[in-house]
């Protein structure tokens, strides 16, 4: 699936601190915790919690982010529609990228098993 260029760089250029705070308010409002967002975001990119802290401090985009991030060898195995887009069409990497971290964010708030989220079933 083909995304937009001017979605791409949207999603390109918007700043990973400006999200951040949505993704904790999501997953509390469901009864779920930050050590979890943060165990859920940990796993997808390899930032521990003083990593994740420090970007969120520099005020990195979502494409600093993911340049950063060692992306988990499973990420692939995301997948879905999360904002009106099915996540294994996505051409552009980025852009994929942010809705695997989207898509987790969302499974955590379902209510989903950390087993389930973290792909180890």
């Amino acid at each position: 699936m083909r995304t937009a260029p001017e979605h791409d760089a949207r999603m390109a250029n918007m700043r990973f601190a400006s999200v951040y705070p949505q993704y904790v308010k999501k997953v509390e409002s469901k009864g779920r915790t930050k050590d979890e967002l943060h165990q859920v975001i940990n796993w997808l990119t390899g930032f521990d919690e003083m990593k994740l802290l420090e970007l969120i401090e520099e005020g990195v985009t979502f494409e600093t982010f993911f340049k950063k991030a060692k992306l988990n060898p499973k990420a692939p195995q995301i997948t879905g529609v999360i904002c009106g887009y099915r996540i294994e069409e996505i051409e552009n990497e980025l852009t994929r990228q942010v809705r695997y971290l989207d898509k987790l964010v969302d499974e955590l708030a379902k209510g989903k098993k950390m087993e389930k989220i973290l792909r180890q079933v």
